[in-house]
């Protein structure tokens, strides 16, 4: 492994994250290119928890732009304070001042309100600028996102030109509910993250959860690895794992049985016909396979989890 890579890697440990190679050498290459990071995967993967760790690891700010749909370039990047405009104008009523004195006055800097693409471009150092969930957004705000990303500048019409103090760190995150353009992503270094394999999930169980014991933990991520096999409306990803895990401390579990797994469905499964078809047809297969791989010679790994998956799981 490179070692500025290999640091990169050490750096998103130090902050909590498990980084394989392939996530350490994107965030690299994005910080030494000054490129866009796109990430996509599905939701609960740790995609927006890598712009995060980012901005701890390089110890700068983090600027976050929640998208949705409707989303559009003044709401992105700026508006003026109308409230305190017209208390200024109030003020400057009985003022000599010219009109064009007073305009000048109403439409400067302290009465702009800074969105998010408008405050990353003018921070006093360079931030990690957050695009969250980029495909809610449509085409023509994309359009405009890739203008920006091309020139790192705005033009305000009551202000003029403003360009970019120091050019941003970028990750936009995908979950593919709309496809991207392609001039979006052709501007853009590109990272897929996938669930995690039963060795990664194990790793982040036992650092992010405290007081979970080896065997719970092993059989969480056992479990979860099972369930991602299975026919779901809304497969679980690694957040739900982080909360059935700290659920399971809460109820002082110290090992999964199917009491301990139907009391808490309601932390893993977020529709209801995922839960039903889980307790009436799933449930016992995948206690089975949990069973069998505490069962297996240590290390466990994922063909272990593999193995055992090929024995006990229903072909679908």
């Amino acid at each position: 492994m490179h070692p500025e890579i290999a640091r990169i890697q050490s750096m998103l440990d130090e902050q909590g994250y498990v980084a394989d190679e392939a996530l350490a050498t994107s965030v690299y290459l994005a910080i030494q290119l000054r490129k866009p990071l796109l990430i996509e995967g599905a939701a609960g993967v740790g995609k927006t928890e890598v712009a995060k760790v980012m901005a701890r690891a390089m110890k700068t700010d983090l600027i976050r732009l929640q998208c949705y749909e409707g989303l559009d370039a003044t709401t992105s990047l700026y508006e003026w304070n109308y409230q305190r405009q017209l208390l200024h104008i109030r003020l400057l009523e009985q003022s000599d001042k010219s009109l064009e004195v007073k305009e000048r006055e109403i439409f400067s800097e302290p009465f702009l309100l800074k969105r998010p693409l408008l405050a990353a471009i003018t921070h006093h150092r360079a931030p990690v600028l957050l695009l969250d969930e980029v495909d809610r957004g449509d085409d023509e705000w994309e359009s405009f996102l890739l203008e920006v990303l091309s020139d790192w500048q705005v033009s305000i019409p009551e202000i003029g030109t403003i360009k970019a103090q120091h050019i941003p760190y970028v990750v936009l995150t995908s979950n593919r509910t709309r496809e991207l353009g392609d001039a979006l992503r052709r501007r853009c270094l590109y990272l897929w993250i996938d669930y995690p394999t039963f060795d990664k999930e194990l790793a982040i169980v036992r650092r992010k959860v405290p007081g979970v014991n080896g065997q719970l933990a092993e059989q969480i991520a056992a479990f979860m690895q099972f369930v991602r096999r299975t026919k779901l409306e809304k497969t679980p990803g690694l957040a739900e794992t982080l909360d059935w895990s700290a659920a399971l401390i809460a109820l002082h579990r110290d090992h999964l049985d199917r009491d301990a797994v139907e009391q808490t469905l309601g932390v893993l499964f977020k529709q209801r016909d995922d839960a039903d078809l889980m307790r009436t047809q799933w449930l016992d297969h995948l206690l089975r396979g949990v069973q069998e791989v505490g069962q297996e010679p240590p290390p466990r790994n994922q063909q272990t989890i593999d193995r055992v998956a090929d024995r006990v799981l229903p072909k679908r």
